[in-house]
């Protein structure tokens, strides 16, 4: 159901309050009759000691002041008011015998309206108020607008505050357990919902798919498309999955070559997703019983290896983003890892993260922390990552969306005496 915005009460029609303010009473009961034929309730203080309590306590629409008074003048009393003066304006009148630029001018810079030279004639002092009720008409209409944009704001915001909780959920857990094998994921968005989305689902009984995507923009429309792609790589439903090809040979399905996953979310995106944006991918095939990794780069930054020995391998070569060229070709990497090593997809806003000093953290400092950090396993390190990050940048949040998705290959998996897995009755080669 949408949200219902209550939009303020204004009551142009209510009455009008006035406070006078003057130091002699036979000229406030003159201000005060004027008033009160014209539509306004009248409240009196001798000085600006007394009118100063009088709006701590009270809202006043119209403020008639004289200049000279004891104690407190009107010059101070103005001052001190516009000091204290709440969201609601009052239209501040002060009466005096002076005449020259020097006061007015200093009347204006302490927060007065409007001037009336004394004696007050009575047809000026009601122009002036008509031009002052002006100004409090257009005041109120701009306080109701701000108000109901404020409301209307409130509003967005809890709806993208549940977004962002959905796009969460969209993670299930933020590590998995392979037969002692863990991955580990990082989702932490600029704002409130992001395009990055990382994930993971099963092949077979021995092999995952790990993917990291990262929608072009930011916000709510790079969020859905992201949740859209990644619904692709669906774990719930194995014959839904974007993996899952029917080998035209012999018919059966079985799980495509990243090349040909990489290929299929272009057409998709080209052909049926009615969407002028790209994105970037890494999906990784992850045989975890011999350590074997086939992946494919669309564009994202490039996977990096963590040997068992401390070594750091990038691999890939960049490849082409998604959505961009009709038929685009994509290449299948492949790389071994060993008992011990583990594998990063990681989003550009990781390389990209720039400091105070406008210098980017790159893949070297992605290279030095990688380093530090070799101690930490799983979430750990992908949580220190990410504050590792947030001290470069020297910023509370980060600019763009950061995502990981880390692997760790600790020993090769003995595969299990387990059913292989069906689509549609037939079972699919892997």
């Amino acid at each position: 159901m949408p949200h219902k915005v209550t939009k303020p009460t204004i009551r142009p029609d209510a009455q009008k309050v006035a406070l006078i303010v003057d130091d002699s009473r036979a000229q406030r009961l003159i201000f005060a009759k004027h008033l009160q034929g014209w539509g306004y309730r009248t409240h009196e203080a001798g000085s600006g000691l007394h009118a100063l309590e009088a709006c701590s306590t009270q809202h006043f629409d119209l403020i008639l002041s004289d200049w000279m008074m004891p104690e407190m003048d009107g010059l101070e009393f103005c001052r001190a008011f516009r000091a204290m003066q709440g969201d609601r304006y009052s239209y501040f009148i002060l009466l005096t015998s002076k005449n020259d630029k020097t006061a007015v001018a200093e009347g204006l810079d302490v927060g007065a309206d409007d001037f009336l030279p004394k004696p007050v004639s009575p047809v000026e002092l009601r122009a002036r108020i008509t031009a002052g009720e002006r100004l409090l008409a257009m005041e109120r209409e701009v306080r109701a607008a701000l108000e109901e944009l404020q409301n209307l704001y409130d509003a967005l915001d809890r709806d993208l505050m549940e977004a962002r909780r959905l796009q969460q959920s969209l993670i299930r857990k933020r590590q998995h357990n392979f037969e002692g094998n863990t991955l580990s994921l990082l989702l932490q968005s600029s704002g409130h919902v992001g395009g990055d989305m990382v994930g993971t689902f099963i092949i077979s009984t021995a092999r995952i798919g790990v993917y990291a995507i990262d929608v072009s923009g930011h916000g709510v429309a790079a969020a859905m498309l992201g949740a859209r792609v990644a619904g692709l790589f669906s774990g719930g439903e194995h014959h839904q999955n974007i993996v899952l090809i029917r080998d035209p040979g012999t018919g059966k399905p079985r799980a495509g070559a990243p090349h040909e996953v990489a290929a299929r979310i272009n057409d998709l995106m080209l052909e049926e997703f009615d969407t002028e944006t790209y994105l970037t991918v890494v999906y990784a095939d992850i045989d975890l019983r011999t350590g074997r990794l086939r992946l494919v780069q669309a564009g994202h930054p490039h996977p990096v290896i963590q040997r068992a020995d401390g070594r750091i391998e990038y691999i890939g070569e960049g490849g082409l983003p998604i959505g961009l060229i009709p038929n685009a070709s994509f290449a299948t990497i492949e790389a071994q890892l060993m008992p011990g090593d583990r594998l990063l997809l990681y989003s550009d806003g990781i390389t990209e993260c720039t400091n105070q000093h406008a210098e980017e953290f790159g893949e070297e400092g992605l290279k030095t922390a990688l380093a530090k950090l070799a101690h930490l396993k799983g979430v750990e390190f992908v949580d220190a990552l990410k504050w590792e990050l947030l001290h470069w940048s020297g910023k509370d949040e980060f600019e763009d969306d950061v995502s990981g998705a880390l692997f760790e290959f600790n020993h090769a998996m003995q595969a299990p005496n387990a059913p292989p897995r069906y689509y549609r009755g037939v079972p699919v080669e892997t």
